[in-house]
Parts: structure tokens; C-alpha cells; sequence
């Protein structure tokens, strides 16, 4: 079984989707796939379907749901069968794929593929690389990695509570990924390279301070001072107005080394820093060269 849930999703068995059409069933599908090959208990399936107040018929609708998909997993196990219908390679049936456990569902990968691990697996390469000072093999593992993202997570899923923590969480990978990716490219020299890239993101994530100190050094490298220094601005405006906060003294000193640097000799970038976007976790300021 191949899962995609970094954008829209799709969830393959033979390379036929399973994924239905009908809101609700496509929410269950969702919420196994992104756990998929572990349990996922019964009473979190009912809070994404029906949140605080499910029917009494909850239990019983959701049983139908699962049935609903074990259509499916059986239509396309049987297209690639020798079995008969139902049946897949080596007498594999739906109830093998989508298994009723005690107290929950699993939906079994069977050593297909997932978004989201590889993902996981290609942000962790990136990460050591990271700390082990290769940049080129840190942007190119997390680039690796950011591709993988379409859209948003569950982008074409009705989300309930479970689903929207778990895309809250995806999200935060990703934007931790990102955060990275700039950075290894900051520090291989490649400021003009991500200018465009940090434009849109500091206007998408108006208080995440590393992004903007990497805005600001990329505008500085690139001889913007004047801009890096408008970038400080907006920010402290916006921290004041949103959340009644200062920037940081990381970056206030950031922005104290851009005023006494001279054009040609701007400051190094902030040293990695995986969760950044909190106001008070500035970067690294590592001072003039």
C-alpha cells in the first residue's frame, strides 16, 4: 500500500486508489493512513467524525464506514489476484489491509511506501548533516524532503479534531524543515537564492523570528541594508502589536551587528536552530566577520 498525505490524499493498493469519495469514509482513511500500521483506538475515530457529540449510532456508522473501505482495499486487491475476488497475492483479503484489533482499527502498509515517513526519514538525514557542519548534503536531504509536500496536509480532507492536530503537527515538520533547508543555503552563500523564497514566508509566518533573521541576513548579504533593517522594524511592530512582545536579544543584536557592519562585511548567519519560531527562540548570532 502506497499513502500520500502530504497534500491531497491518495492511498494506493496495486496502485489502485482506495480512497472514497464520501466525506466521512475519506476522514477515517485519513486518520489510519497517517497512523498507518499502528492502532488507532475507536474513540479517536468517533472524536474526528463527530467531536464532542457523536449519535448513538456512532459505533455502528462507523462500522459501516470500515466496510465502505474494505470495498475498496478488496476491488483493488482483486485486480492484481489469482485468488478470486477479494483476494490479493499470496490470499491477502481486505480484512489483512484494514484489521479490526481489540479497541481499534489498523490500516497494515505492508512495506509500501509513506509521505510522511519518508519525509521523516530524508528531514532526519538533513538534520545530522546539519550538525555535522555538510551544508550541501543538509539542503540537499531537507530539499529532498520539502518536495514531497503538494499542498497542505489532508488539503482535499473534511478535518475533524484528530486531523487537525495531526496536520498542526506535519506542518510543524515541515516549517522545521524549511527553517534548516535556508539555513544550510544561507550559510553555502546562496542569499540571492532564497531571497524570494523568505519574502513570501516572513508575509506567511509574521512572528517567526528566524525566518526574518534569515530575511534580513540574506538582504544584508545581498547589499539591502536599508531593507534588512526595515525587516527588523516590521517585525518589532508586529510582535508589539500581536502578541505585546519585544523581539529578541538575539535578534536585537542582529540587528545591532547590520547597523555597524560595513556593506562588504555582513554578518555570519544564526547557527541551526530546529524550532525557531517561537518570538522568545531567535537565532544565533554569531557576529561580523
Amino acid at each position: 500500500m502506497d499513502i500520500d498525505v502530504l497534500g491531497a490524499l491518495d492511498v494506493r493498493e496495486n496502485g489502485v486508489s482506495v480512497a472514497p469519495t464520501a466525506p466521512k469514509p475519506r476522514q477515517v482513511l485519513a486518520l489510519l493512513a497517517v497512523h498507518a500500521d499502528r492502532v488507532v483506538p475507536v474513540a479517536s475515530l468517533i472524536e474526528e467524525l463527530w467531536s464532542a457529540r457523536p449519535p448513538r449510532s456512532a459505533r455502528t456508522t462507523l462500522q459501516t464506514y470500515v466496510l465502505q473501505l474494505r470495498e475498496l482495499i478488496g476491488a483493488a486487491l482483486a485486480r492484481g489476484a489469482e485468488g478470486g475476488p477479494g483476494a490479493g497475492p499470496g490470499g491477502r483479503t481486505a480484512k489483512d489491509v484494514l484489521v479490526t484489533l481489540p479497541g481499534g482499527y489498523l490500516l497494515a502498509a505492508g512495506g509500501g511506501t509513506s509521505d510522511v515517513r519518508e519525509f521523516d526519514r530524508l528531514a532526519g538525514l538533513g538534520y545530522r548533516a546539519m550538525d555535522a557542519g555538510d551544508f550541501a548534503g543538509a539542503s540537499r536531504s531537507l530539499g529532498a524532503a520539502l518536495d514531497l509536500w503538494s499542498g497542505s496536509a489532508f488539503a482535499d480532507v473534511q478535518t475533524g479534531a484528530q486531523l487537525t492536530m495531526e496536520a498542526r503537527r506535519l506542518e510543524e515538520g515541515r516549517l522545521c524543515a524549511l527553517d534548516q533547508r535556508i539555513e544550510a543555503d544561507l550559510r553555502l552563500g546562496r542569499h540571492r537564492e532564497v531571497l524570494a523564497e523568505l519574502t513570501v514566508l516572513t508575509s506567511r509566518y509574521r512572528n517567526h523570528e528566524n525566518l526574518h533573521a534569515q530575511f534580513m541576513i540574506a538582504l544584508h548579504r545581498s547589499g539591502r541594508r536599508g531593507e534588512a533593517l526595515s525587516a527588523y522594524t516590521h517585525l518589532r511592530t508586529t510582535l508589539s502589536r500581536d502578541l505585546g512582545l519585544e523581539p529578541s536579544p538575539r535578534l536585537r543584536r542582529l540587528q545591532n551587528s547590520i547597523l555597524m557592519a560595513a556593506p562588504e562585511s555582513p554578518p555570519d548567519p544564526p547557527a541551526p536552530a530546529r524550532a525557531a519560531h517561537h518570538p522568545a527562540a531567535g537565532p544565533q548570532i554569531a557576529g561580523s566577520r
